[in-house]
């Protein structure tokens, strides 16, 4: 991949980016084969993936001042580095790069100082929602301050952005090195929609989806295959989200319960199963925190943890509810193979590296575990 800030040394986000594509996607198949040696998996062909255009979300630091503020990342003392013609994004978020500048000029918003602590906009999150290109921006702002600005300056953003259906403030008041804080203020609509497949998704402010639709789309794909393989009925999806997993597992009136601690995400994930006439339920509890145990009678588990993985407890309750099936998706394959040590009642049968992050060492890796018993 070409990439003209990486070559004069303003971005080294993508670490890998000097090495060919095919050997970069070798690189991760030989860790994740390596990672998972002792538990010998039948390994598929690793899914890849475009090397340009494939990021559905851009998280933009803003820097600069406010008369000219840059969107892209900060450099080691503060100051921000423009990435506007970044490679990775598509066309329609890079598109959006421009009005978004134009629009915080007009709202006089100052950018954040790491220097002085003083200024308001820390970053611009923006997500195309696949399937429909709905777009939703979450302005991440130190205070109230500049809102009634911002509101003011919305008519000629949603004007020179036509598809921009969801807008919200997220305050970060802390001086810390975080992405979003705890409050968020809706400016403009609810959401987005998202289709992926057959399936359509609810998207709310903060809401996690893969950052690439495509692979996305082929992930939940194969756990849908691999699960029809298996003729389960009754499948607890962990961390479900907005339900990608569930909602995709749920088809041909197969029953789904879904656990996620966000009840913004439960919402939507409720509202896409009754659009969708599909059995799947989701309730909102904290998967590591299950008070009484897993559920029994389920013949799957599907588990999508965070990248620290599902730890000691988790597991132990995993092998205590004693599915048929586990379908583990990980973004982190140190954790994953940690985790599947801690299921000796398993076997691991199918697994397959997903290209989510070409350019850099992070990949995702799906597995398909049977329970030693039925093997």
């Amino acid at each position: 991949m070409n990439c003209l800030d990486y070559q004069a040394g303003r971005c080294r986000s993508c670490s890998t980016i000097e090495v060919p594509y095919p050997l970069q996607l070798a690189a991760k198949q030989a860790r994740a084969e390596s990672a998972l040696a002792p538990f010998a998996p039948e390994w598929l062909p690793a899914r890849a993936s475009a090397e340009t255009g494939f990021r559905n979300k851009a998280k933009l630091a803003v820097g600069g001042s406010v008369q000219e503020p840059t969107l892209g990342i900060l450099d080691p003392v503060g100051q921000g580095i423009d990435l506007a013609r970044c490679p990775l994004y598509p066309d329609a978020l890079r598109a959006a790069f421009e009005p978004l500048r134009a629009f915080l000029v007009a709202a006089r918003v100052p950018p954040y100082e790491l220097a002085t602590r003083r200024g308001e906009a820390k970053y611009l999150h923006l997500f195309e929602a696949p399937g429909t290109g709905e777009l939703m921006l979450r302005i991440v702002l130190r205070s109230r301050e500049p809102l009634d600005r911002i509101r003011k300056a919305m008519p000629e953003l949603l004007q020179s952005c036509p598809r921009l259906s969801c807008v919200s403030a997220n305050l970060l008041p802390q001086h810390a090195a975080l992405l979003e804080g705890p409050e968020e203020i809706p400016l403009i609509g609810e959401g987005v929609r998202a289709r992926l497949n057959d399936i359509t998704l609810y998207l709310h402010p903060g809401a996690f989806f893969q950052t690439h639709s495509g692979l996305a789309a082929a992930l939940y794909r194969q756990a849908r295959t691999w699960l029809d393989d298996s003729s389960i009925q009754r499948v607890l999806d962990l961390y479900c989200g907005v339900g990608g997993f569930a909602l995709h597992l749920a088809a041909g009136q197969r029953e789904v319960l879904g656990v996620e601690s966000s009840a913004q995400a439960v919402a939507g994930a409720r509202r896409a199963a009754a659009d969708a006439g599909l059995a799947a339920r989701f309730e909102c509890a904290d998967a590591t925190r299950w008070e009484h145990g897993l559920p029994a009678g389920f013949d799957a588990i599907v588990v999508n943890p965070p990248r620290r993985g599902l730890g000691v407890a988790l597991c132990a309750e995993l092998s205590n509810s004693a599915p048929r099936w586990i379908l583990y998706s990980s973004c982190a394959v140190d954790t994953l193979a940690a985790d599947l040590a801690r299921l000796p009642g398993y076997r691991a049968i199918r697994a397959q590296v997903f290209d989510f992050f070409p350019h850099t060492a992070h990949f995702e890796t799906l597995v398909l575990l049977q329970r030693l018993d039925l093997a």
